[in-house]
């Protein structure tokens, strides 16, 4: 028998957001893909890219924006002053501005997607890479986006630290709110960038995010996705890379929060010589359920991906690894490899994890593997022996298991953040967690 959540919805059609002033070639996109979502409708099981994720909870709301400028709303960066340039947005609407000073350098361009309509790059690469012909929710997003951040770098320019497009979301008492964030980073041939962006909120409230980013040729981008946001709140991320030749990427996902979140990252190596390194960690409880998507798409040859990604789950959490790495017929001398490892911490944590590849040609070198376990007996039993309580030695081990993709975060604020949060998800830690998100909202 289907669960009620496997049902489809009836949904009325929805109409695009226009913002003033925007260029015709954008009103035609946002009307383009408002009529791509009314045909495709959302996202169902029948599907095999959603088989484990149903979307009926979230489609059965009314979800609306929260038009209101949030002025009457705080906010704090959990970066402080840490980052050399911020744009923070509250429920999707522009809330604090850190990028003047940044923006005195004559090759960094960081403003509000709403003021960069007007560049001749952003009509480039806007909604070029993030299909909204096939996905239902990039197309959500494409048609209804409020605001995001354009990053533009020009060519040979080193960012030195790192610049923090923040997302902040809560409830408001007239209706469900939803977030509709867009973001496009263009980083110029040789130039060097670190974006991190991060999620947080407070109750309930949806979230369909869309990044766009272009690495040019030579370019070097770290870009760094953390999700810490309420446990009642839905997420539906996409990250889509394109890549030229001899461009460099490393793409980091830290999923940690949410009720219900779906992370899309999806990396095209269009160039010759380009390389990405893809990881990614979630760390579940409850009955949290997060599905991780990825595509690699070797276009050109002599390109290299290495992809890991690690879970661990805890009481009756659900977690997916959908994982595909796509070998088109020219990419020869194609090296790839592709990792899920899962930990299971209790007997009712469920993990779906899918790797495969897709070859077209057999001049490569690639493969792939998963592992699905539970805490190893022997190493609690060795640091038992040595006098360390159960618990503290349990959370050893899961944090020694975690640590191989935190400890490689270049950036300190990031990964010490990311290290606190993962302590604070160890038994017996909830209630203080919970007390740290809400004096980020507040």
């Amino acid at each position: 028998m289907s669960s009620v959540l496997d049902r489809e919805i009836p949904l009325s059609a929805i109409e695009p957001e226009h913002i003033d002033g925007e260029p015709e070639r954008v009103r035609h996109i946002r009307s383009q893909a408002a009529e791509r979502f009314n045909a495709l409708g959302w996202p169902t099981t029948r599907l095999e890219e959603w088989k484990y994720t149903s979307l009926a909870a979230l489609a059965s709301n009314d979800w609306k924006f929260d038009r209101k400028l949030p002025n009457d709303r705080t906010g704090t960066s959990p970066f402080g002053e840490k980052a050399a340039a911020e744009l923070m947005f509250v429920n999707g609407m522009l809330y604090a501005n850190r990028a003047s000073l940044a923006n005195e350098h004559p090759g960094i361009r960081i403003v509000p997607m709403r003021e960069a309509m007007d560049s001749e790059l952003f009509a480039q690469h806007f909604a070029r890479y993030a299909d909204y012909e096939k996905h239902a929710m990039t197309a959500l997003n494409t048609a209804l986006w409020q605001d995001g951040a354009y990053i533009e770098i020009a060519p040979g320019t080193v960012v030195e630290g790192f610049i923090h497009i923040c997302s902040i979301s809560g409830p408001v008492k007239e209706h469900p709110v939803m977030t509709q964030l867009r973001n496009l980073i263009v980083a110029g041939r040789g130039s060097q960038i670190t974006v991190v962006e991060t999620f947080f909120g407070a109750g309930p409230y949806f979230t369909n995010a869309v990044t766009e980013i272009v690495a040019g040729e030579g370019a070097v981008v770290d870009h760094y996705k953390y999700e810490n946001e309420s446990l009642d709140a839905f997420h539906i991320g996409t990250v889509q890379i394109h890549q030229e030749r001899s461009s460099n990427v490393t793409s980091r996902t830290i999923a940690l929060g949410g009720g219900l979140v779906r992370n899309e990252i999806n990396a095209a190596l269009a160039g010759e010589g380009a390389s990405l390194s893809m990881e990614g960690i979630f760390v579940l409880s409850g009955r949290q359920h997060v599905d991780n998507h990825t595509v690699i798409d070797h276009v050109a040859p002599h390109c290299d991906s290495v992809e890991l990604f690690k879970g661990v789950l805890d009481e009756n959490a659900r977690g997916i690894f959908d994982g595909r790495i796509i070998v088109e017929p020219d990419a020869v001398k194609t090296n790839s490899r592709q990792t899920n490892k899962n930990l299971l911490l209790s007997e009712t944590a469920v993990i779906d994890s899918k790797p495969s590849l897709e070859i077209h040609n057999d001049d490569v070198k690639c493969n792939h593997g998963s592992t699905i376990g539970q805490l190893d007996e022997e190493a609690l039993f060795y640091l038992r022996s040595r006098g360390i309580g159960a618990e503290e030695a349990r959370n050893l081990l899961v944090y020694a298991f975690a640590s191989e993709i935190v400890e490689r975060m270049k950036v300190p604020v990031v990964r010490e953040t990311a290290a606190g949060a993962l302590f604070l998800r160890m038994p017996g830690r909830m209630a203080e967690k919970l007390g740290r998100t809400e004096e980020v909202i507040n």
